[in-house]
């Protein structure tokens, strides 16, 4: 098992608090954001909205972020993104205040491009360890979230009537978070970039999606976002105003669900060392398909919360060994064009699902939303059989 006090896990623990502190502003969004939307909105139907377009804001900032931090190096590329956060705090506050719809929902967009370089502390905290523990850095930045799903939520609860108008006060506080986890980043020290970095043309896309294994990692993250975000973003709804559990009941499911989803990387080593990157995929999609089972034949609250909590495991599971998978299928050379491709798509899918979860809740039932998952779940299970045929035909070649 990695040591995780020796001087590149310094760093990634530095991160890893960093993260936390910042990434905090999108677990507020998500509290305040519908919120705020159904006071604001011109129509009910539009209250989502700002939350939807901050997953959007994601996706679309991808590219940039990583252009950005490509050029400035990730600690200024960081700091850069958390101004950005910081101007959309700011421009929440001026919306609540105007009460205008339109503005806060640039804010929100601005916010989700400001959560977009966040989501790459990841790969910062992998450069500062040697390739063998990527996964374990990538694990540990991971607890971040459990620390920021806790932080965002109560900088809501605290800040909603610090001022007159409901809720400014609580994008004040999200902002101060962003400014302690700017402050905390000076502590970091970037990896050192090779040289041949810039002497050494970057690959095109088609060389790096060949790359063994990089498909598949692509596969990883963005399953995990799709069924992940599509059932979670229709749970309140279908737990408070379809089947009638309460408001307090809903509440505990949907933290248990946000705990589950980061908890596992407690023992990130120990199930790598076990299962390897591939058998936690797997396991990864056990989990999920459990949470369909489950969720089909049990609409009680245990049977929510075991399903939701199934879904947070079955997501980190994914999505960290996906995240482990990426940085050994493509060469040092085609690391920013790579992350790029990765986390525009998985991004832009997890939007997708997102923005389709609120249509489909109008027009079919939990349990057929639930079946729909299946689709994803299939196409990532053929795309790790191919990964391993592939692979044993290489091997075959081989000998």
């Amino acid at each position: 098992m990695p040591n995780l006090t020796h001087n590149g896990f310094t760093n990634v623990w530095i991160l890893t608090l960093s993260n936390a502190l910042a990434a905090s502003i999108m677990a507020l969004m998500i509290l305040v954001g519908s919120l705020v939307g159904s006071d604001l909105a011109p129509a009910e139907e539009w209250a989502t909205l700002p939350l939807a377009l901050t997953i959007c804001g994601t996706a679309i900032g991808v590219v940039p972020a990583t252009r950005v931090m490509q050029h400035l190096g990730r600690k200024r590329g960081l700091w850069a993104f958390m101004g950005l956060g910081l101007l959309a705090c700011a421009l929440a506050s001026m919306a609540l205040e105007a009460r205008s719809f339109s503005l806060f929902c640039l804010a929100a967009i601005l916010l989700g491009v400001t959560n977009s370089a966040i989501q790459q502390v990841r790969f910062a905290a992998m450069e500062s360890v040697p390739l063998e523990s990527s996964a374990t850095a990538a694990s540990v930045v991971m607890l971040g979230g459990i620390v920021a799903a806790f932080i965002g939520p109560e900088l809501g609860v605290v800040g909603a009537h610090i001022t007159a108008i409901d809720y400014q006060g609580s994008f004040w506080l999200g902002g101060l978070s962003i400014i302690c986890g700017a402050i905390l980043l000076t502590a970091y020290t970037p990896s050192a970039v090779a040289t041949t970095t810039k002497q050494t043309a970057v690959n095109s896309l088609r060389t790096i999606i060949a790359g063994q294994g990089f498909i598949l990692a692509v596969a990883s993250g963005a399953v995990a976002f799709v069924v992940m975000s599509f059932v979670m973003t229709a749970t309140p709804i279908s737990m408070h105003h379809t089947y009638g559990h309460s408001l307090v009941d809903t509440k505990w499911v949907i933290q248990s669900h946000i705990a589950a989803m980061f908890l596992p990387s407690l023992i990130a080593p120990l199930l790598f060392k076990w299962l390897g990157t591939r058998g936690l995929m797997s396991a990864g999609l056990i989990c999920y398909c459990a949470t369909i089972v489950i969720g089909y034949v049990d609409i009680s609250v245990t049977g929510f919360w075991l399903q939701l909590v199934l879904l947070g495991v079955g997501w980190n599971f994914l999505f960290v060994a996906g995240t482990a998978l990426l940085p050994t299928s493509y060469k040092e050379s085609d690391k920013f064009k790579a992350q790029a491709i990765n986390d525009s798509t998985v991004f832009s899918l997890q939007a997708l699902a997102s923005l389709s979860a609120g249509w489909a809740l109008n027009l079919i039932s939990w349990q057929q939303m639930l079946l729909l998952c299946l689709i994803p779940i299939s196409l990532m299970l053929l795309a790790l059989i191919w990964d391993a045929t592939r692979a044993f035909r290489q091997l075959s070649k081989e000998t």
